[in-house]
Formats: structure tokens, sequence, C-alpha cells
């Protein structure tokens, strides 16, 4: 199944809560990220209301525009990263954003690719 077609059915079963005041609206907003195989990597980001909107990168939750403002400029003069340049920029924002530096040993980070899925622990 195509991803833009995984994200429009799951946008549609979220508006449909809207509209029906006896139905309360499912208040996530779901970030699907998969590799399809015409197009490649895509990420999405789908809100309650039922829209949703492709990305090179995205952030959601409490501090949501503050680590989108981080990752626009830092994606401004070249958007194509490299393995190791999207993990440190992903680093480098949840940091700047929150304001504490991390330990190597206290993140973990999703690797997805078309040859595996996994999780490492960062090392030092």
């Amino acid at each position: 199944m195509p991803v833009d077609a995984l994200v429009r059915w799951i946008a549609d079963k979220s508006q449909i809560y809207t509209q029906h005041a006896y139905m309360r609206p499912l208040g996530v907003v779901a970030m699907v990220l998969g590799i399809d195989e015409e197009k490649g990597p895509q990420l999405f980001k789908c809100d309650p209301a039922g829209h949703f909107f492709g990305h090179k990168a995205t952030s959601a939750g409490l501090k949501e525009q503050e680590a989108i403002n981080f990752l626009e400029k830092k994606m401004k003069n070249d958007p194509a990263f490299s393995y190791e340049e999207t993990v440190q920029t992903a680093i480098s924002a949840l940091q700047s954003v929150l304001q504490e530096d991390f330990k190597a040993t206290e993140i973990e980070v999703p690797i997805f690719s078309s040859f595996f899925t996994t999780i490492f622990a960062l090392i030092e």
C-alpha cells in the first residue's frame, strides 16, 4: 500500500470523528514514515481534523513550532542530509528546544531503510 494512501485513510478516519457532536475527536497527531516503492522514503503528518501534509522533517508536541523553526534553518541551504547529518540534526534539535544536553546512552535512534528497520543506541 502506498504511504500517501495509508495516510489519506488515517486522515479520513480522524476527520469522521469531527462531524458529529456525540463522537469525541481524536486528539492525536500521527506522524507516518514509510518507504514507497516508487517515491522512496516519505514522511507525513496527519492532524485530528483530517489534514495531512508531506514533510522532509517535522515535529509534534509541546514545542513543535520551535523545533520546526530549528529544522527549517538547518535544512534551508541543503535539504539532502547524509545519515550522520540527519542523526546529528535531530539530536541538535532536541537539545536546542529542550535546552538540555544528552548523553549518548540516553538516546535511541530508530533507523528505517528499505533493507532493514532497527533501533540503535548511540555510542559516545
